[in-house]
């Protein structure tokens, strides 16, 4: 089987097993959930209990329950890291760690402790 794999695909497994993936998505395993907009201000969220990719405020109430619900399902600490690696790395303008303070004052990742 392996003969009948496209060169795009050999060449996404051989960009994975090295790790230097700047996307969003790697093949072998790390799934990234945010994907930044318009500065910080929007974000796509990538759900995988449901397969479907929303386009959220990063403000806005339907983030938070979003992000509830992943934590509900346990990828909160997921979620989070990403958070916190986007304020680190991303410029303050963008809003990230504003974004952490109030996904944390809304408890959005408490979900996930009570899952678990």
């Amino acid at each position: 089987m392996a003969a009948n794999t496209s060169k795009t695909a050999r060449a996404s497994v051989k960009a994975g097993q090295k790790g230097g993936s700047a996307g969003g998505l790697n093949v072998l395993g790390e799934f990234k959930y945010l994907i930044p907009l318009n500065n910080g201000k929007h974000v796509y969220l990538r759900n995988l209990t449901t397969g479907k990719t929303l386009h959220l405020a990063t403000g806005s109430e339907a983030f938070t329950e979003a992000v509830k619900a992943l934590a509900a399902a346990g990828h909160g600490a997921k979620i989070k890291a990403e958070i916190e690696g986007l304020a680190a790395k991303l410029p303050a303008e963008q809003g990230w760690d504003t974004t952490l303070k109030t996904l944390e004052e809304a408890d959005a990742f408490a979900a996930e402790a009570v899952a678990a």
